[in-house]
């Protein structure tokens, strides 16, 4: 069996993330053994052709920060989703204290 590509293992990771919870990118990139690849995950998420299915809308900067969302209404269509799935917030960002899926890592 082929090992799968980075991008593969990042979009199953993704699946993985529950309904009020999130990952941040540099997470996801260590969790697929590329600790350094954050920006690649957000160019994943960017251009992933499995959404909903793969939900890069619960993905999120280090700080919590929603830096991006490429579905219609952008960044606030994507904090409104996170939002109506339980996701707390502190003032414009994730509270990762509470709601991160991993611990940092």
């Amino acid at each position: 069996m082929a090992e799968s590509s980075f991008r593969e293992q990042v979009y199953a990771l993704a699946r993985q993330i529950p309904k009020g919870f999130v990952a941040t990118y540099g997470q996801l990139a260590a969790l697929a053994g590329h600790p350094r690849a954050a920006r690649a995950v957000g160019f994943f998420m960017k251009t992933n052709p499995d959404a909903p299915r793969t939900p890069c809308h619960r993905v999120v900067a280090s700080d919590g920060r929603l830096t991006g969302y490429s579905g219609a209404g952008g960044v606030a269509a994507k904090r409104a989703m996170l939002q109506s799935e339980g996701v707390v917030f502190k003032g414009k960002k994730v509270d990762l204290s509470v709601s991160s899926w991993l611990k940092k890592t």
